[in-house]
């Protein structure tokens, strides 16, 4: 048996953060959870996760500085970062892709879809 992939979710919401938490514990993924920026590149140095979902909007820095961040420090080499927002406009998920983001996904999620996204992005059939 493997271990589950590790999933770092970095979102200032606490609602939203406790239902991508909860959808991703019971569809068998290790979920590390920050609510700032900073705390989400630290995290990510820590704890070299699987995958990095990243609100856009953070207190401190940004999603994509905190992207930035982790890029140029290597943090999660090899592990895609997905764009999380509620932004909805093309405009938005074309400047995700222009700052780097591995993917996009919009807010509020999907219950029911997210832990497919999740496998798709990992490229895996499910939790390891």
């Amino acid at each position: 048996m493997t271990d589950p992939a590790t999933i770092l979710v970095v979102e200032d919401n606490a609602l939203n953060l406790k239902l991508v938490r909860d959808v991703l514990s019971y569809a068998g993924y290790r979920v590390l959870e920050a609510v700032t920026g900073e705390d989400g590149v630290r995290l990510a140095a820590e704890a070299r996760p699987d995958l990095v979902l990243m609100d856009l909007q953070l207190p401190g820095i940004d999603g994509a500085e905190a992207l930035r961040q982790l890029r140029a420090e290597h943090s999660c080499p090899g592990a895609p970062v997905i764009a999380l927002t509620a932004f909805a406009m093309d405009e938005d998920r074309a400047q995700a892709e222009r700052d780097g983001f591995d993917g996009y996904l919009r807010k509020p999620i999907s219950v029911r879809a997210l832990p497919a996204q999740i496998e798709g992005f990992l490229g895996q059939s499910g939790p390891r």
